[in-house]
């Protein structure tokens, strides 16, 4: 029988950022393209240059905060913060949102200017601009491929400069489109095109963050089959107040009571630290067994 509200406590799990690198490219790499972008884009009077230049921006920003968020969820708890400062990944997340959906004002308020007083555009200046921000949101989005699928900040950034890419892809289109027909409002039209792209993707970074937020189940992990793989030990009767909830955008947390009544509480926090670690991804266990309603015993093991 285990004492009551005994614990045992494994090295604390703190994420490490291995994109230090790709931040610092990325973000050298966006901001000259930023300057070079609103120079000709003045020069060449495009809104689409200039919603690009707004969009890669805000991008930079993202970026910036993303990196600063994953750093200081590495660093170790203290005074009232006894977890550390992991929940700063998704509050980023957050504010990375808000402010592209910032960028999309601003981007329509000037792409409507243009197509009320329609203005000459120098197709040629767009093309090369453009076509040089393919190469660079390319470059810097294959340098967060790997490990997109477990962070949603590096997730978020990756999805940000893939769709710049895409983004400067149109805007060579449009300058291409302006050479060859003369229609002046083929740029502000371009503008609403980029619009729709940065509302889809950040709209989705948007619901995921808020959720998290929340303590919402992250969406890679399914509640009833993680219950299901408990009870399916041999020794759990029953299971209740599951929780599972994101101690960041790279890490989560499960609570639960299980119902035990003849188990070797050691062998079964052993084996459903295993299931839910292994199968899940799921960082931090808090485990109470009882062994009926009334009895509280409580052990915590971290992975």
């Amino acid at each position: 029988m285990a004492h009551p509200h005994e614990h045992s406590h494994g090295n604390i799990h703190t994420p490490r950022s291995n994109h230090n690198n790709a931040f610092v490219i990325g973000i050298g790499l966006n901001i000259t393209f930023v300057a070079v972008e609103v120079f000709y884009g003045l020069m060449a009077n495009s809104s689409a240059l200039l919603a690009d230049a707004g969009h890669n921006t805000s991008d930079v920003l993202s970026l910036i905060f993303a990196w600063g968020a994953i750093w200081l969820a590495t660093k170790k708890p203290k005074g009232r913060y006894t977890y550390g400062f992991k929940k700063t990944t998704i509050l980023i997340s957050v504010l990375n949102a808000f402010l592209l959906f910032g960028a999309v004002i601003a981007i329509g308020w000037d792409a409507i200017a243009k197509l009320i007083n329609p203005e000459p555009v120098a197709g040629t200046y767009v093309m090369i601009v453009a076509g040089i921000g393919v190469i660079i949101n390319t470059i810097t989005a294959f340098m967060f491929l790997k490990g997109q699928k477990d962070d949603l900040n590096i997730k978020g950034a990756f999805l940000h400069m893939a769709a710049d890419a895409g983004v400067s892809l149109g805007v060579v289109i449009s300058g291409l489109l302006i050479l060859k027909t003369g229609l002046q409002w083929i740029d502000p039209m371009m503008s609403f095109i980029i619009i729709l792209v940065i509302l889809w993707g950040t709209w989705k970074l948007f619901a995921e963050s808020i959720r998290l937020a929340l303590d919402a189940v992250p969406k890679n992990i399914d509640l009833e089959e993680v219950k299901a793989s408990i009870l399916n030990h041999h020794e759990v009767e029953a299971i209740h107040d599951l929780h599972i909830w994101a101690m960041s955008t790279s890490e989560n947390a499960l609570s639960a009571h299980l119902i035990a009544p003849n188990s070797n509480q050691d062998k079964l926090l052993n084996d459903i630290q295993n299931i839910v670690s292994k199968q899940y991804n799921i960082k931090y266990l808090t485990i109470q067994i009882e062994k009926d309603n009334s009895q509280l015993n409580c052990l915590e093991l971290k992975t």
